[in-house]
């Protein structure tokens, strides 16, 4: 059963860190070079459809990492997954407090009625992005290290 557990684990946390850095490296980049408002109402129709999908996802990620750093606490690799969920607790502490209030500003903004500095924003939450990728993925790697 705890080998289950660690494979779900795994492939979920996997699977979210290709989302994420395909966001990252790949769709924001094909946004950004879309014409005119298109980029801006792209990046606005993302917010919403990731937005509601995203929380979960981390949460989840999350919460099945615990539950496999407690089953798995006397197996080799115990440690890595105690240090992989302590960075899907920074992950979901960032997404909460410096990316979320950007995006919830973003996904409701339209050429009309989004502020003068709403590149700005963008950039920031793309900046931010990245690191929590970055945090992500090494959260990925410890699971994928402690397996072995």
């Amino acid at each position: 059963m705890l080998n289950a557990l660690e494979v779900v684990t795994t492939v979920v946390v996997g699977l979210m860190v290709g989302v994420e850095f395909s966001v990252a490296f790949v769709m924001n980049r094909i946004l950004d070079a879309l014409p005119e408002d298109s980029g801006q109402l792209g990046h606005a129709h993302g917010g919403r459809m990731l937005g509601a999908l995203m929380p979960f996802w981390y949460v989840g990620s999350l919460v099945l990492s615990a539950i496999w750093a407690v089953a798995g606490w006397h197996r080799h690799g115990a440690g890595l997954v105690v240090t992989a969920a302590g960075l899907l607790i920074v992950s979901v502490a960032m997404s909460i407090l410096l990316l979320v209030p950007i995006n919830n500003r973003n996904k409701t903004w339209t050429p009309e009625n989004r502020p003068a500095d709403w590149k700005q924003q963008l950039n920031r939450w793309q900046s931010w992005h990245y690191v929590r990728v970055a945090v992500i993925v090494a959260a990925f790697t410890l699971l994928v290290c402690a397996l072995v």
